[in-house]
């Protein structure tokens, strides 16, 4: 009887070493432990990201649009499409195990034909979605006012486009610095104001040779954009200073300074007309000067940003 009690206890005590065992034989492996079941569950968790990431990759890319030359506005500017890079953002979301928008990794597409690519013509506006303005400022006289026009701007944090006449760039060097201290860009007015409609490609190209040389001798900056006085040009004059590598630069809503306007006079012109991607053209007169500021304003209450040309131009996003 004994040595029955003695056998049932060691058989007892085996069943329960067996129990707690790992290496029971008929016990299954978890998929946990298992390598095979394992990478079944990693394949699976990474094709549902992939599938997620393609779904809301359709609803963000977009194609690029190219350059154009407009039969009104002449040389458009394109834009750059947006891509998701598939691969790369799988990538970023495995680290993390979940899908997460802000993960995504979105890369520019660039136009097949750029603005440069196009053939000489001149630029008059920016793209018609551009949120954004130009102030182009023509400056061949009134420098009475520059000092006041140039705090107004400084005061409202924008910056404008100044197209200097290289004659009055050589008597008024303090000026050229001061708006080049200011963060402005600084574009090329032809030398003496002359009706460039009028000349060849030859002479053309020394009014804005001779003022490009000028403009870097005080700034140390070659000007990209030349502006012809009062617009007057014709193709020898796109021409010419297509050849030194600038784009020619005019307006799309005037506001007619020049014959001294009241400052309600001028902001009626500028608000019924003023448009996405609009360059406005003025000069430091007095009325701008006086105005200067209401304009911003309005300006701003119609939604838009002021924008230099080198990002109202910009084909990026």
């Amino acid at each position: 009887m004994h040595r029955i009690i003695i056998h049932l206890v060691v058989f007892v005590t085996l069943i329960f070493l067996l129990i707690d065992s790992d290496h029971i034989p008929f016990r299954a492996s978890s998929a946990d432990h298992h390598p095979v079941f394992s990478d079944i569950a990693v394949r699976a968790d990474e094709e549902e990201l992939r599938q997620e990431i393609e779904a809301v990759r359709k609803e963000v890319e977009q194609p690029a649009e190219n350059a154009r030359i407009d039969k009104i506005w002449k040389k458009i500017p394109g834009k750059a499409g947006i891509k998701v890079n598939v691969e790369a953002s799988l990538e970023k979301m495995k680290k993390v195990g979940t899908f997460d928008r802000e993960l995504l990794v979105v890369e520019e597409v660039e136009p097949e034909i750029t603005l440069d690519e196009l053939q000489p013509s001149p630029i008059y506006r920016a793209r018609e979605d551009q949120e954004q303005i130009a102030l182009l400022i023509n400056v061949s006289w009134g420098e009475e006012h520059i000092p006041a026009i140039l705090q107004t701007l400084k005061d409202a944090n924008v910056k404008a486009n100044f197209f200097i006449e290289g004659k009055w760039a050589k008597e008024n060097n303090q000026l050229v610095e001061m708006i080049k201290e200011e963060g402005h860009v600084i574009g090329n007015h032809a030398y003496n104001h002359p009706d460039m409609k009028r000349m060849n490609k030859v002479d053309s190209a020394e009014q804005i040779s001779q003022t490009n040389e000028i403009i870097h001798a005080i700034t140390g900056d070659k000007p990209i954009y030349f502006a012809p006085p009062s617009g007057s040009f014709n193709d020898g004059v796109i021409q010419a200073a297509s050849d030194q590598g600038m784009e020619t630069i005019l307006w799309s809503v005037d506001t007619i300074d020049w014959q001294k306007p009241t400052v309600p006079v001028m902001m009626k012109r500028v608000t019924e007309k003023l448009h996405p991607g609009a360059f406005i053209l003025m000069h430091p007169t007095p009325v701008v000067e006086a105005g200067l500021e209401e304009m911003l304003k309005a300006i701003e209450d119609k939604g838009y940003s002021v924008s230099t040309l080198d990002t109202i131009l910009n084909e990026g996003r």
